[in-house]
């Protein structure tokens, strides 16, 4: 019989967040246990940085602070404590303001890929309801101009946005059109 592998060490909070200032890598952590992220695509990188545009000016009235794919978001979740690394989030409480993380944004959104679909759909959602501050949490579609949006007053049901629609962002008392977050994106061309 081969040998079982070596189990992973479990590292401390601390020890993860002190690892992550001197990394040159991403990494997300869960329980104790970290897991490196992968590159994103062009369209997706060109999505994220459109919806970070598109929301400052509205996000800066508000007082409100965007973060797009390098701030983590620290949650307790079935016990675990949890360090993700969302594609773009905005917090508004004046409060959390953490240097390394955030702990009550308002707004969440993923960009989907075929590695992180499953987990955006399903854990992260899960955990995301969790924090009493979040207002709606985005999936937005590399693929195709579509965007399923969960709030919190529809009772986290999706709803479907797609090109032409335009999505209401509560916490900024905000409208964006759909077709905005997608204007730099070139289909066709390896999407």
């Amino acid at each position: 019989m081969p040998p079982l592998p070596a189990l992973k060490p479990h590292i401390s909070p601390e020890e993860y967040l002190a690892g992550e200032r001197q990394s040159e890598w991403r990494h997300e952590y869960i329980d104790g246990q970290v897991y490196a992220m992968v590159g994103a695509s062009r369209p997706h990188n060109l999505i994220v940085n459109a919806l970070a545009v598109a929301l400052t000016p509205a996000a800066r009235r508000k007082r409100c602070q965007l973060f797009s794919s390098d701030m983590k978001l620290r949650l307790d979740f079935a016990g675990q404590q949890v360090f993700y690394y969302p594609d773009l989030m905005l917090a508004c409480d004046p409060h959390d303001r953490e240097p390394y993380f955030c702990t009550s944004p308002c707004l969440i959104v993923e960009v989907l890929s075929e590695s992180t679909e499953r987990i955006d759909r399903r854990e992260k959602l899960l955990a995301y309801q969790t924090l009493p501050s979040l207002q709606a949490y985005w999936l937005v579609a590399q693929d195709a101009p579509r965007i399923e949006v969960y709030r919190r007053a529809q009772g986290w049901l999706p709803t479907q946005h797609t090109a032409g629609q335009t999505l209401v962002v509560d916490c900024l008392e905000a409208e964006l059109g759909v077709d905005e977050v997608y204007q730099d994106v070139e289909w066709g061309a390896g999407a």
